[in-house]
């Protein structure tokens, strides 16, 4: 309930809800997952997870809670890094979870301005709901009193209620393309940035490619050794804090989870970019815009899908008169199995027998062709001409018009033969 009332108090200080960066925002709301372990009945460590409504509050230490009763992290503005101008979008359509961040035993001093040996480690994470990006920002706490190096950061207190744990935001790992749909042969860049809050961090780079339980290594680079192994990023690029990879022309097997990992110890950030493979089916139909038959004559007519990806079509004949009708779905469809071509890419062919009367003449027949990759479904037409078949009657008026031009032709050719031979006669001379 309190959650819901924070979102209705942000809305109403948020009237124009732009964000060319979250620079005049003050505070966000944003969930807690606190994650503890306790034993179970036979000693086992048993998993619980603590969720907590707080405020992520932007300001100065000593300012008070922006939302009272509520616990606050406070992220000091005195940091050379404000994770704010790395979002975009409505405030109203960020997602902010906060977590505990855990070294995994590393201990490392942060190289950045202010840090202790006892500091301790959040991680906040911006998404944008409708995906125009993801963000991490890495937050410091340095704790009143200091913490056994040896204690698993579970063991800790849990955040009360009315807590303000302050905070200094240290690295941010960023992508604007959480998720890229992409057709075959394109050259697509995935985006990915950090930031540190030092100079010449000492930062390893890795990409790599996860599909079918399996994860590749695509591309590696070290500070420290100067050396990188992979192609698709420079290193003045990374200098720059672009971590960007450029893919090679797009195949079937491009498609996968992209994952892009910063590590600058003791902290180890990344993002997952989820690529997808879509392509366009292109569909032909085996007649022409238009079709002639006569009554009761048979056709074959075949709709046919090819070289699309992923899998999934839905094909279907429809067929219309007129307008302001709903068209009709032939049932009467028969579908090919699908083909999969050497290039991975697919194609389906749906086609019926059509055997007309009078009463089809002038319906469209439609095959409408439905795709993930699609937009709007892809419509192939034609219409239908049905004309009268020849009667019984007028088959044998034209055996009877056939057998009396042959008997005329025979009875000329008996004539002429006749005239040839009285003439020939006519013309012998005569004995006397």
């Amino acid at each position: 309930m309190k959650f819901a009332l924070f979102g209705l108090v942000f809305a109403t200080l948020s009237p124009s809800g732009v964000l060319a960066a979250l620079g005049g925002i003050h505070w966000l709301p944003c969930r807690l997952v606190e994650e503890f372990y306790y034993p179970d009945s036979e000693g086992h460590k048993e998993t619980k997870f603590h969720h907590k409504n707080v405020v992520l509050q932007f300001g100065e230490l000593g300012d008070s809670p922006a939302i009272a009763d509520t616990a606050t992290f406070l992220v000091t503005a005195g940091a050379k890094l404000d994770m704010r101008q790395y979002a975009e979008g409505d405030p109203g359509e960020l997602r902010c979870e906060i977590h505990r961040y855990n070294t995994g035993g590393i201990q490392v001093r942060w190289p950045g301005h202010g840090a202790q040996e006892q500091d301790v480690w959040f991680t906040c994470s911006l998404q944008h709901s409708e995906g125009l990006f993801s963000l991490t920002t890495f937050l410091r706490h340095t704790p009143s009193t200091a913490l056994n190096p040896q204690d698993d950061y579970n063991n800790w207190t849990p955040i009360g209620d009315q807590e303000i744990v302050r905070t200094t935001a240290v690295m941010v790992v960023l992508t604007r393309s959480p998720s890229v749909e992409v057709g075959l042969l394109k050259d697509p860049t995935l985006h990915c940035q950090f930031a540190v809050d030092h100079k010449k961090p000492d930062l390893t780079v890795e990409w790599r490619l996860q599909r079918h339980g399996e994860r590749n290594k695509l591309f590696s680079y070290s500070s420290r050794s100067g050396k990188s192994e992979g192609t698709g990023l420079s290193q003045r690029a990374i200098s720059n804090g672009n971590a960007s990879l450029w893919l090679p022309p797009t195949t079937v097997a491009s498609q996968g989870t992209y994952i892009c990992t910063i590590y600058v110890p003791p902290l180890y950030g990344s993002q997952e970019i989820a690529v997808h493979i879509l392509e366009n089916p292109r569909v032909m139909i085996s007649v022409g815009p238009a079709l002639k038959l006569q009554e009761g004559e048979e056709q074959k007519v075949v709709c046919e899908a090819q070289g699309y990806f992923p899998l999934d079509v839905e094909m279907e004949w429809l067929r219309e008169k007129g307008s302001g009708r709903m068209p009709e779905v032939l049932k009467n469809v028969l579908f090919s199995s699908h083909r999969h071509h050497s290039d991975g890419t697919y194609s389906l062919s749906a086609f019926f027998f059509l055997k007309p009367t009078l009463q089809d003449s002038g319906y469209t027949y439609t095959c409408r062709t439905s795709h993930r990759s699609l937009r709007s479904p892809i419509r192939k037409s034609f219409s239908l001409t049905v004309t009268d078949s020849a009667s019984w009657k007028d088959v044998l008026l034209g055996v009877i018009s056939v057998v009396a031009v042959g008997f005329m032709c025979v009875l000329l050719f008996v004539m002429l033969r006749y005239l040839h031979s009285v003439r020939k006669e006519a013309n012998k001379k005569k004995p006397y």
